[in-house]
């Protein structure tokens, strides 16, 4: 008995050393910087690699062959469905709208949100009720908010008509077709979709206005700066790095958005909303085409990875500046 009480005191003498330098090893890879970092990172870059790298190199293997729904077969193309796709002339209106639908809605979004933001700097009685108004459009479903402005935006039950009419802005005769008509759809669209971007540039452009120092502020005021003077060569060259951030989310959403275009219009009339990223959902998958709309979706990468470049720079050189 006393032999195998000594081994097995020996035993655990033994394992205890190594234990311990085991723990003092974790411990040690724990209050790492370099490995907390990567072990924190770890998650966004699984999501990226599973729910986005994947189906990426899926459509760009879709979009080198000649794939469709329904067919059992696939043959390499090479880069036949992208020279099909851009000589298209449904492609350059796509893409001419997604343009344009892209900087008119970002630009209005970053004025209005700049606005909102000086607005919510202040202090004044229900603050938090205009804070959480603001933020609703951005946390409510957006298709759910998309059919509330579809039926606002009705040929025949439009309470924006009813409303302008019963208040005398609207003749006897007067009655816009608001999702009928190609110039007036396109317009309701872009009011839409920056009804639904203001919350997120707002709430970017706030943060950005409240880590300016108050210093700054008052030596202005000090120095008889007026609002305009102030705004310009104050504040704007200061949040001008966060501006050109938000500018860029805005860009990448709206490029690769077509839910508010899906509800309101499907592209319609005439085409004349059909934006790039609609456009490949209707032919890859309403078409059954899935090589030609993984074409069209993926002529969106190169695009979107110059801009997210440019800005990218030009906000850096502003910060250093």
């Amino acid at each position: 008995m006393t032999n195998v009480t000594e081994k097995t005191i020996a035993v655990a003498e033994s394992v205890a050393p190594r234990a311990e330098a085991r723990t003092g090893r974790l411990n040690a890879l724990l209050d790492s910087e370099q490995w907390l970092g990567r072990l924190m990172i770890a998650p966004a870059i699984l999501y990226i690699v599973l729910l986005i790298g994947f189906p990426f190199l899926l459509a760009l293997y879709y979009s080198l062959s000649d794939i469709t729904l329904g067919s059992r077969t696939m043959s390499f193309v090479g880069l036949k469905k992208f020279k099909g796709v851009i000589q298209t002339p449904l492609f350059q209106q796509s893409l001419k709208n997604t343009l344009i639908f892209t900087f008119i809605s970002q630009a209005v979004v970053l004025v209005l949100a700049k606005v909102l933001a000086l607005a919510l700097l202040k202090n004044f009685k229900g603050k938090w009720l205009v804070r959480l108004l603001i933020l609703l459009p951005w946390v409510a479903p957006i298709s759910l908010g998309t059919i509330g402005w579809l039926w606002m935006l009705d040929s025949i039950y439009s309470i924006i008509n009813w409303t302008f009419k019963a208040v005398g802005i609207f003749g006897p005769t007067t009655w816009p077709i608001w999702l009928g008509v190609p110039h007036l759809a396109m317009g309701s669209v872009i009011a839409v979709h920056v009804w639904r971007q203001l919350p997120l540039a707002t709430v970017i452009l706030l943060g950005g206005l409240s880590s300016i120092p108050h210093d700054l502020h008052d030596a202005a005021a000090v120095d008889g700066a007026g609002f305009w003077r102030h705004l310009f060569q104050i504040t704007i060259p200061l949040v001008l790095p966060i501006m050109i951030v938000a500018v860029l989310f805005g860009m990448v959403f709206t490029f690769t958005d077509m839910i508010v275009i899906f509800v309101l219009t499907r592209g319609g009339p005439y085409d004349t909303t059909q934006v790039l990223a609609s456009l490949s959902f209707f032919t890859g998958i309403m078409g059954g085409d899935l090589a030609e709309g993984a074409a069209i979706s993926l002529f969106l990468f190169p695009v979107l990875v110059a801009a997210a470049f440019v800005f990218l720079r030009i906000a850096r050189r502003a910060e250093v500046t």
